[in-house]
């Protein structure tokens, strides 16, 4: 678990940590700020994109082989972005940076499942959690420190030794996994880059309301290529894109519940800010103090929900989260202008505690309604679900802030708020199709 949670922390960390120098690294590289936003777009891009081959690859190479590569992949990136001395390198390193993140990502919730009995996974998914909210908090924190010291490439070079040392831990300490029988399947593998590449270029475009011909060809090349990508799996017997998994009402409903509740997140993280810099009247540093009891209410509750979910159905915790999040975003988005702090971080922890009591549980659906077989392809599916819910997010705040002329921020909420509730139910209809005795059986 060691060699586990360093990755998934360190590939967390860096979705996040080179925002923070985007100004300074835009100006030393002699930068526009449009063209500086690829600096965390190749990195996010890569890993979509990548996310279900390596998954895939994985159950014919095995989990363990993916993890190592990709700890290879994220360390030479994150030296090569280091040692940047153009906006071009820093983007292509980014790139290879975030195909080792994608291999760490891709199988997290595989190595986790393999490493835990299946009467403790529960607990093994919310120390996970508990370490991606970890990262997630202190990300903007470690820049600033890192920056405050020394300059923006120090943020990459750390990596490098920290890398170093979890690929020897994990080269002894990972399980190894049994192989699939099928051989990779290049052609679906080409087509899913094909599909994701093109459809998140084209939000991106169509978000910044420019180059809409652009944006609505790729929007079309993803279509296609989804199309041709889905027939072509429907016909095979372990598809890149787990079709067969989708079959499973209870994991198709896991899948649409962490989109709804990642977009509800996404929808917050946005708005927040401009909420309370703008209608709170709050300045910069009261807004980062203000931010921070959601991610740490989110650390507090994951590990408890995670051994809850062992005991109780993940339905039920993962109904009951949702519907404490919804209303502690509807309760952010009717402050009054003159809230005070205490008024302000209440509801903000009340979010945290509702979003760390759906993630673990929730989590733990997704990867035990599947075959041990199909580990791999439940491990990447959850973390393409949780990026499509940030996408899904991202383009809605995009949306509200451009069409909405007052009170855009708190429309927000509003509408975070309304999918929050909407995942909840989905969250209860998965009841019809889990076992009562399924949380607690024990592994053989």
């Amino acid at each position: 678990m060691l060699a586990i949670a360093l990755g998934i922390a360190m590939a967390a960390l860096d979705s996040a940590i080179a925002n923070v120098a985007l100004p300074t690294m835009s100006k030393e590289l002699g930068a526009t700020p449009a063209d500086s936003v690829w600096i965390v777009n190749a990195y996010q891009l890569a890993i979509v994109v990548a996310l279900l081959p390596l998954a895939s690859l994985g159950e014919c190479i095995g989990y363990r082989r993916i993890y190592l590569g990709g700890l290879v992949f994220f360390t030479a990136g994150s030296f090569a972005c280091s040692q940047s001395g153009s906006l071009a390198v820093l983007v292509t390193s980014r790139a290879v940076q975030g195909l080792g993140a994608a291999g760490i990502m891709s199988v997290n919730g595989a190595l986790v499942r393999l490493t835990y009995p299946k009467a403790r996974l529960g607990g093994g998914i919310g120390l996970n959690a508990l370490v991606l909210s970890i990262a997630a908090a202190l990300g903007p924190t470690i820049a600033s420190a890192i920056l405050a010291i020394g300059p923006w490439e120090w943020l990459f070079a750390v990596n490098v030794p920290i890398g170093i040392v979890n690929f020897v831990i994990a080269s002894r300490a990972l399980p190894d996994s049994d192989l699939s029988d099928e051989a990779f399947d290049w052609r679906s593998a080409f087509l899913n880059i094909l599909m994701f590449g093109s459809f998140f270029i084209s939000v991106d475009i169509f978000s910044q309301g420019k180059q809409l011909v652009m944006a609505g060809v790729l929007l079309a090349t993803a279509l296609v290529a989804g199309v041709v990508l889905f027939w072509r799996e429907l016909k095979a017997p372990q598809p890149l894109v787990p079709i067969d998994l989708l079959r499973n009402p209870v994991f198709s409903l896991s899948v649409l519940t962490s989109v709804c509740s990642f977009a509800a997140y996404m929808l917050a993280f946005v708005a927040l800010p401009f909420y309370f810099q703008t209608a709170l009247h709050r300045n910069q540093v009261e807004t980062g103090f203000l931010m921070s009891p959601w991610p740490v209410a989110v650390g507090l509750a994951a590990p408890l929900a995670g051994r809850l979910s062992d005991r109780i159905s993940s339905a039920i915790l993962g109904a009951c989260g949702l519907g404490v999040l919804a209303i502690g975003m509807a309760l952010l988005a009717t402050l009054p202008g003159h809230a005070s702090i205490l008024r302000i971080s209440w509801p903000m922890a009340l979010c945290g505690l509702g979003f760390g009591f759906f993630q673990a549980p929730n989590n733990r659906t997704f990867l035990s309604s599947a075959p041990l077989e199909r580990a791999g392809a439940a491990s990447g599916m959850l973390a393409v679900a949780r990026l499509l819910g940030l996408t899904t997010g991202a383009t809605l705040s995009a949306v509200i802030f451009r069409f909405v002329p007052t009170g855009a921020e708190s429309t927000a909420l509003l509408a975070g708020s309304v999918l929050a509730g909407t995942a909840a139910v989905i969250s209860l209809t998965r009841l019809r199709g889990q076992m009562p005795s399924t949380a607690s059986s024990p592994q053989p």
